[in-house]
């Protein structure tokens, strides 16, 4: 069996019918080793995603998040992986539990350092995204509900002429994102979560999202291949794009911007 978007599509919303149906129940909340929160929706989620990649690629990389926190990933044996997929079965566990409905879970393909392969759902708001290298596409889809057939193309809109819409996290906002913001000329500011910032921008929804912090490999690739496959690009602050690499350090990504009709400022 392939690795297509909708097969990983279909496991994405297979995991997001286990995540919902915890969300509506009386779920406890710990603390990892970071003191990030995790709950029994992160696990049971990558479980379904885990087994359902193994069966359709027995000899894929796949590197998860609960995986890599659980010291269950083998850093040796992947670092020359030139195709891996990168799994957050639950991003935006913090939303979760604030029970604000914007998590979502990300499955991503990476062939020699770019996304080609992405999926993004986020079963409270009932949207799927989801990408292959030249197509990116939604649907409005409840947790439980089959993957449907009807579905909406995404591209990027002409950047507004009176004043961009930007994304800015309000738990991360930093005077250096201020800073970098005050090239352009906003209308406004937006908050939303996870990845997908990305994914909004992908369908026109929003313009520009600056990340001058850290975030992980799984967080954006999902995200990336969305937004890229839509026509959208995510760059470093140097202009280089955003790559993915197994061997990276802690896993991290470099600060980025993603674009969407809006050229880099210098």
């Amino acid at each position: 069996m392939s690795i297509t978007p909708d097969l990983l599509a279909r496991l994405a919303l297979k995991a997001g019918a286990e995540i919902d149906r915890i969300y509506k129940s009386d779920f406890t909340t710990t603390r990892k080793a970071d003191a990030s929160p995790v709950t029994e929706a992160d696990s049971a989620a990558e479980a379904i995603i885990l087994d359902g990649l193994a069966f359709a690629d027995p000899g894929l990389v796949v590197i998860a998040e609960e995986s890599v926190s659980g010291g269950k990933v083998d850093l040796k044996a992947i670092a020359q992986a030139k195709r891996f997929a990168l799994v957050d079965p639950l991003d935006g566990t913090k939303e979760f539990v604030n029970r604000n409905g914007e998590f979502t879970v990300n499955i991503a393909i990476i062939e020699h350092g770019r996304p080609v392969m992405g999926v993004v759902y986020a079963p409270a708001l009932k949207r799927l995204f989801a990408a292959s290298r030249d197509e990116a596409w939604q649907a409005r889809v409840a947790p439980g509900e089959p993957l449907p057939e009807t579905r909406q193309a995404l591209r990027i809109r002409r950047a507004p002429t009176n004043g961009l819409t930007v994304f800015a996290s309000k738990s991360h906002r930093t005077p250096e994102t201020d800073a970098w913001l005050a090239r352009y000329k906003i209308a406004d500011m937006r908050a939303a979560g996870s990845s997908l910032k990305f994914c909004l921008i992908a369908a026109g929804e929003a313009d520009l999202y600056p990340r001058l912090g850290d975030t992980c490999l799984w967080d954006t690739a999902a995200g990336h291949a969305v937004l890229e496959a839509a026509g959208g690009r995510v760059l470093k602050l140097d202009g280089a794009p955003v790559m993915y690499a197994p061997d990276a350090p802690g896993f991290l990504n470099p600060h980025f911007v993603a674009y969407g009709d809006v050229s880099p400022a210098g």
